[in-house]
């Protein structure tokens, strides 16, 4: 149901790999802090059609145009910091060489990754290693003006220090500096207004998925529409004449109308134009070229209503798309064989549409830091009455293993060389098949009970869903079905995911988290919950930890017995789900999904620390130029993978910056 924020699946970092010499394609662009950043190639490009070629292009326009959408939604000041230090990068008047200005770049470099202040994972707010003082002297220095109110938010770590909280016992959207309410809106307000509002047809609008809820002066609450015209308008426009340009080289009928509602829903703001769109969108089955374009996601909304801006371009992978297509097929199968309770199981699964696709462009809530897959739209009655879209986004997953190959992380964490043999053989392959089932059907899967709202799990609700897939995922690698199908090459193969799964939820994730923080971001709050919630519930050591030479290693004694507990679990996490059971989906994230053991944590940490990797990935996107012809027209759509960190996001600062400080 949701786009799948892993970044990788598994925590391994990346270090200098080997390069294409034929194309000389290095993955390695830059490292700095706890990220790094690569490239990927988008193999394929040559062999599409001039028309798509230039289908790719406009939607890559268009999708870069909404850049500072999500800037301004990750925080209200986040706008006029970007702008004051990129003014300041460009026009500072001394040696760049000093360590001050050494420290500012690095925290330049930070805020365009995290679009804006706030860790883009943890959404804990990063502070600058150069002081207050050396700013303000070095914009005075540099003629760089700025609105002082940027000052205490960037250098006071107690003002706004959280983008999206999801802490228990405090008022959710006060202390959320994400942008999506206005100033003075509190949780109990925001909850009202959208019950008061709650769509209950049998086709209900996404209340509140485009807009923002603001107080008046009289302490109404009210909406400011995110269209042409409205909030963010500026930059909608801009996204609608690339989509206009695109809708002349649509590759048929169904795209057009793809096309056609989202142009509309972008200068209306009226979100019956929106489900039209995700219909059409389901439909579209049979353009090569395809995208995501707009307010998806709602993970940084603390109460999971407003969506983020974001888009991916991208074309179907036609061979590797043979693998999706037969899960897809099979759909039905898999959910008639869950462990879930029959009355939690659709009669039947409709329109399971599945493709392994090539990245083009990453946008938005996609860039730097992106999903390696999707499965859209998120609406329940467009997926029972229409289907849905998953996809595995292969080029980014294989940028993914290169650039890990002989990091040491398994060396290091991985109890023997029979595990690490077994990884080595199965990891890679086992890897996508879990995003394939995660996406496919695991998010498909199951049925909410009559009357059961889609936001009855509130705050929970991202972390359950995304166990719900993970698990359906886990239970179904084990199956002989996928040896069956051909999918795995025999019935050991399933074990390098479960070891994996279970090492990263229990373990290794934890280098991603600071010492004496909780777990906040919902897809670790989903992977602990799961390993730590099947490590609890094995009661004759079918997996344990043990300690050896003072370090501790999972040890996976039966994996049967495991994979029948994973099985118990789905079927409890989907009664959950199915029932609404708020009060239950509260206890299990709070038992298994937040705390962190503090001397595992310290281990983790310091035996990460002598690998010398990062843990975040995210990449710079290549440049499509195109070549125009003798007549005005294209005759071609060049590539090039050249571009730096840097260098790309000051060219999207001068190219794509279409809002104002303040909006």
């Amino acid at each position: 149901m949701k786009i799948n924020r892993l970044c990788a699946l598994t925590i391994m970092a990346v270090v200098l790999c080997a390069c294409n010499k034929e194309q000389k394609f290095t993955y390695n662009v830059d490292k700095f802090y706890d990220l790094e950043i690569l490239r990927y190639e988008v193999p394929g490009f040559d062999e599409l059609t001039l028309q798509q070629k230039e289908l790719v292009y406009y939607l890559s326009e268009a999708a870069l145009q909404g850049r500072d959408i999500l800037f301004d939604q990750n925080g209200r000041y986040n706008l006029r910091i970007r702008r004051a230090l990129e003014a300041l990068y460009l026009n500072y008047p001394y040696e760049k060489n000093t360590e001050e200005f050494i420290l500012f770049e690095k925290y330049l470099k930070r805020v365009w990754f995290s679009n804006g202040i706030y860790h883009h994972y943890s959404e804990d707010k990063f502070l600058p290693e150069f002081t207050q003082e050396w700013f303000v002297n070095a914009c005075a220095q540099a003629n760089v003006q700025y609105d002082a109110a940027i000052l205490p938010v960037m250098f006071d770590p107690a003002v706004m220090p959280k983008r999206t909280t999801q802490q228990d016992g405090v008022d959710l959207v006060l202390n959320s500096a994400g942008n999506y309410y206005g100033e003075g809106v509190t949780q109990a307000e925001a909850e009202a207004w959208y019950d008061a509002h709650k769509d209950t047809t049998d086709e209900p609008l996404w209340i509140g998925l485009n807009s923002q809820l603001c107080k008046d002066s009289t302490g109404a609450i009210y909406e400011r529409v995110y269209k042409i015209g409205g909030l963010y308008g500026a930059a909608l426009e801009k996204v609608n004449f690339w989509l206009e340009k695109a809708l002349t080289v649509a590759e048929n009928d169904n795209q057009r109308e793809v096309i056609a509602h989202l142009i509309e829903l972008n200068r209306s703001g009226d979100l019956r134009s929106f489900n039209a769109y995700c219909i059409a969108w389901v439909k579209d089955l049979q353009s090569r070229v395809d995208f995501v374009n707009g307010f998806t996601e709602t993970y940084s909304d603390p109460l999971g209503i407003t969506g983020t801006w974001e888009s991916l371009v991208n074309f179907k992978d036609m061979e590797a798309t043979r693998r999706t297509e037969i899960i897809s097929d099979n759909a039905q199968w898999f959910e008639d064989h869950s462990t879930t309770n029959p009355i939690y199981k659709k009669e039947e699964v409709k329109g399971v549409s599945a493709k392994v696709i090539t990245a083009a462009i990453l946008a938005g809530d996609c860039y730097p830091a992106t999903p390696i897959g999707i499965n859209l739209p998120n609406a329940n009655w467009i997926r029972k009455s229409y289907g849905s879209k998953s996809v595995t986004i292969d080029n980014l997953v294989s940028a993914y293993n290169e650039a890990a190959k002989g990091n040491g992380f398994n060396e290091e964490f991985m109890i023997d060389d029979d595990i690490r043999a077994l990884y080595d053989k199965y990891g890679a392959r086992c890897g996508d098949l879990h995003t394939d089932l995660h996406e496919c059907v695991g998010h498909g899967s199951g049925k909410l009970m009559p009357g059961v709202s889609k936001d009855a799990l509130k705050e929970h609700a991202s972390t359950i869903e995304e166990a719900r897939a993970d698990l359906f995922a886990l239970y179904f690698l084990a199956d002989d079905k996928l040896v069956e199908l051909g999918l795995l090459p025999d019935k050991e193969a399933y074990k390098a995911a479960y070891y994996q799964q279970m090492m990263n939820g229990l373990m290794t994730q934890l280098v991603r988290i600071e010492p004496g923080k909780d777990i906040e971001e919902a897809h670790m709050r989903n992977r602990q919950l799961i390993a730590a919630w099947v490590y609890d519930h094995c009661e004759n050591n079918e997996m344990e930890i043990i300690e050896r030479d003072n370090k501790h290693y999972l040890q996976i004694n039966d994996y049967p017995g495991v994979r029948r507990v994973v099985g118990d679990m789905l079927a409890e996490i989907q009664r959950i789900t199915s029932e609404g059971d708020y009060d239950a989906a509260k206890q299990l994230v709070e038992m298994y999904a937040v705390k962190v053991e503090p001397n595992l944590h310290k281990e983790i940490l310091e035996r990460y620390a002598v690998l010398n990797l990062a843990p975040y990935k995210g990449f710079v996107n290549p440049v499509y130029t195109p070549v125009i012809g003798k007549n005005g027209a294209i005759k071609d759509v060049q590539i090039d993978y050249t571009e730096g960190y840097i260098e790309q996001h000051l060219r999207y600062s001068r190219d794509y910056s279409n809002l104002p400080d303040i909006n």
